[in-house]
């Protein structure tokens, strides 16, 4: 028997030949395989209409070949957070517990960044991304958890099915924050928060925006409830903070939504002549590092950031072998008591 008489082989249809069929690059047709974010309609339908026309199928044996990495990558949209490091080094210590390392990617609260280095992490082929990302949208975490599994950090979406999330419970935090203050007797207590670029219940600065109406509501006091917004983060606050401060109808106390504007608060308000807490009352939230040093002292809401950290990297180690129902976890927050009340 001759191979004329069998036929000779078909010749096995590569991503190649998609990418040369549809006149473009291979990496262009990887992303719209991947449903990777970014990727333009009119590229798409190009791209579906060639694998369709070769009737090209990925291999999977060449797929298996891949295996585990052992990297995790960490997408943070700042290092300039003190809050950050705490959650950060306890990721990459119990990552290294089980013999994972992690690689860590700033996206500085820019969607076409992080969308590249979450690509780029996928692209490296990377076993999974722990995303600690407040304002990041939801719809963006979406598209990549059906790529790679994610754990979001410090973003409330308690209702996604694809990513597991870790956080503290801002809403009790910041309720508990404006509850002791009303305890100590201040009564006329506002809440600094900031212009926010949209009012998503996944941001943490917008649940504590809720917990700070949930104690002046508990209180009696929603009428006199004050919400004094800054710009956006990332901007020049000195001058807003100022001006607050030097408002004729000032409050007698302020829950600021983070240590982050709290701490540049109180040395205003030491160059005002500002006396805290005889003259106004502070606490903040984070419970960052520099807020527990004796001469800032001040009072702020505890997220316990190695235990969140902890929890994202054991969350994100049994997605990665196995488990399929997605899990939201919130930590009981405390608040520690210092002498800026």
């Amino acid at each position: 028997m001759t191979d004329q008489g069998l036929g000779a082989p078909a010749e096995r249809i590569t991503i190649r030949h998609v990418a040369l069929d549809a006149g473009v690059s291979v990496a262009a047709v990887s992303k719209v395989m991947r449903n990777a974010y970014g990727v333009s309609d009119q590229l798409r339908q190009k791209v579906e209409a060639s694998i369709e026309k070769l009737n090209y199928r990925p291999s999977m044996a060449a797929r298996g070949m891949r295996g585990r990495t052992y990297t995790i990558g960490i997408l943070v949209i700042e290092l300039t957070n003190p809050f950050l490091p705490g959650v950060i080094e306890s990721v990459i210590g119990q990552l290294a517990e089980n013999g994972y390392k992690a690689l860590v990617g700033v996206g500085h609260s820019v969607d076409q960044i992080e969308a590249s280095m979450i690509e780029a992490m996928i692209d490296n082929r990377m076993d999974g991304v722990i995303v600690i990302a407040p304002r990041i949208s939801g719809k963006f975490l979406e598209t990549f958890a059906k790529q790679i599994p994610i754990v979001a950090v410090a973003h409330h979406e308690q209702q996604s099915t694809t990513y597991d999330t870790v956080n503290s419970d801002d809403r009790a935090g910041a309720k508990r924050a404006v509850q002791m203050l009303l305890e100590r007797g201040y009564g006329d207590v506002a809440m600094i928060g900031y212009d926010f670029r949209s009012a998503e219940a996944t941001e943490v600065a917008l649940q504590r925006e809720l917990g700070y109406m949930d104690a002046m509501k508990a209180a009696g006091l929603e009428r006199q409830a004050r919400i004094l917004r800054l710009p956006q983060p990332g901007e020049d606050r000195s001058e807003a903070i100022t001006k607050l401060l030097k408002a004729a109808d000032r409050p007698r106390a302020m829950f600021v939504w983070s240590d982050l504007d709290a701490i540049p608060l109180l040395s205003i308000c030491q160059d005002l002549g500002i006396r805290v807490p005889e003259d106004l009352a502070v606490i903040g939230y984070d419970n960052s590092p520099p807020a527990a040093i004796p001469l800032i002292g001040l009072s702020s809401v505890d997220q316990n950031p190695v235990e969140m950290g902890r929890i994202a990297a054991d969350l994100l180690l049994s997605r990665m072998t196995g488990r399929r129902k997605t899990q939201h976890i919130l930590i009981e927050p405390d608040v520690i008591a210092r002498k800026t009340i």
